[in-house]
């Protein structure tokens, strides 16, 4: 996205504001480059330019498309794992205004695409903003759209920026620029947009967050990185480029063991020309006949080549599979290539997927985290309060997350059914209910003909 302006350009802005949203454009563009280089990956949109090592591909070949699913999985497994399941109150409870308001912004599944943007680029932003029908709406940014600078001394963002609505850049072009920038500063959301004669303005809406309606979520963040890291890291980019090359050798080799090299000694000039002007045919053909060279009197000798063996190729792709797993902690099925590593057994299986586990425990935590700050603004913004002035039981609220280790029904039934016969009551919980495979609508047809059940039964007793 190209975003043609620059702080200069947009009136109505203080000084302090100003300085700050050039060091957010700033941020942007140079970072701008990377993510789009995260995106390919992602995408597995690498050519053979970008890999070739220039010793067994030809330049001709580099038009060879060669796909490669590996960064989309090391980011789309692990997102598959984060299932956020909505807010749990201090007594347990849903908390019924949060609830309208994850509702009204369809906040889970907004959640599943943002991790995906997360796990990409390292962070995802959401943003908030006073709406009168639904109170507050929340979006989420990718720094695709989005930029923030980070106040290490409040443990926060500082300011942000998210590009709201775009642009064509060009009608002959298809790119896209801003035409809608909301900018979000400790006190307001100023809205930037540009008018008919391509002027760039500005409107301030104050609030009494005390803080930007701007709230990351990040993964795998330090103390340099606060915005995080992104899963497809360049040790992660090198070995896909592995992937990569070692395919489209693969691929030329099989081409040559498909149709192995013949060669023919001793024809005369027109025989040679006959053979030169037809390859194919003379491949194809069941037989190959040849006269006595009249110049040298030999007689021609036909024979072919050693046929090419692409089992190096597979050996190769073997030991980057097994790198590509122990750095991304996906088991090495995941990555399509089969060898010793390969589970056989149900444990097996259980024991390759436990730094996966792992890894989504951690994501959960963090975005834990985030997802309670942006529900207390969220409710804050609703009731026209600051953080402060939340109740004790507004700001007791938690983000709940489903089992990231996904285990089966039979397993989790047969756990609950344990934990029922230990602990009194507990099967008329919906946690029962949930772990023996039943979802929210399911228990809500449950209770609802349960107590018409107990009502009947009522009837029946008095008359």
């Amino acid at each position: 996205m190209i975003l043609g302006l620059t702080a200069a350009q947009v009136a109505g802005l203080t000084d302090d504001e100003r300085a700050k949203f050039a060091k957010l454009l700033n941020v942007y563009e140079n970072h701008s480059y990377k993510n789009i280089q995260k995106r390919k990956y992602y995408e597995g949109n690498i050519s053979l330019n970008d890999v070739n090592l220039g010793i067994a591909l030809p330049d001709g070949m580099c038009g060879l498309e060669i796909g490669c699913a590996w960064g989309a999985k090391a980011v789309d497994v692990l997102a598959a794992r984060s299932m956020f399941d909505g807010y749990v109150g201090a007594s347990g409870d849903d908390v019924d205004e949060l609830n309208k308001i994850v509702l009204n912004n369809n906040l889970i599944a907004q959640y599943k695409k943002s991790t995906k943007d997360e796990l990409l680029y390292g962070t995802a932003f959401a943003t908030l903003s006073r709406d009168e029908k639904i109170g507050c709406k929340i979006r989420y940014h990718s720094p695709h759209t989005a930029a923030a600078l980070w106040d290490g001394e409040k443990n926060r963002i500082d300011c942000g920026f998210a590009i709201v609505s775009t642009m064509p850049s060009n009608a002959a072009v298809l790119d896209w620029m801003p035409s809608l920038i909301n900018f979000y500063t400790d006190d307001a959301v100023i809205v930037l947009w540009r008018d008919d004669f391509n002027v760039w303005r500005s409107e301030h809406y104050p609030h009494r967050m005390g803080r930007p309606l701007i709230e990351p979520m990040t993964w795998n963040a330090t103390s340099s990185k606060p915005f995080g890291r992104s899963r497809i890291k360049e040790p992660i980019r090198r070995l896909i480029d592995g992937y990569v090359r070692t395919m489209a050798n693969a691929t030329i080799g099989l081409e040559f063991a498909t149709a192995p090299q013949k060669y023919i000694l001793g024809l005369s000039d027109p025989q040679f020309d006959k053979v030169v002007g037809d390859k194919f045919k003379t491949y194809v053909g069941s037989i190959i006949a040849a006269t006595v060279n009249p110049d040298t009197g030999e007689k021609p000798t036909v024979g072919q080549l050693m046929q090419g063996n692409i089992s190096p190729h597979v050996e190769m792709l073997r030991a980057l599979a097994t790198q590509f797993s122990a750095a991304t902690g996906l088991p090495v099925t995941d990555t399509g290539v089969i060898n010793d590593a390969n589970p056989t057994s149900s444990d097996a299986i259980e024991a390759q997927t436990k730094t996966l586990v792992g890894l989504a425990e951690d994501l959960n935590t963090g975005n834990g985290d985030a997802l309670r700050t942006i529900a207390l603004m969220a409710l804050a913004i609703k009731n026209g309060l600051t953080l402060d002035e939340l109740t004790d039981e507004q700001k007791d609220v938690i983000a709940h997350f489903k089992n990231p280790a996904m285990p089966s029904v039979a397993t989790t039934a047969d756990a609950a059914i344990k934990i029922a016969s230990a602990r009194e009551n507990f099967a008329a919980t919906d946690v029962f209910a949930e772990m023996i495979g039943f979802d929210q609508a399911d228990i809500r047809r449950i209770k609802a003909q349960e107590q018409r059940a107990r009502g009947l039964s009522v009837l029946t007793e008095e008359f």
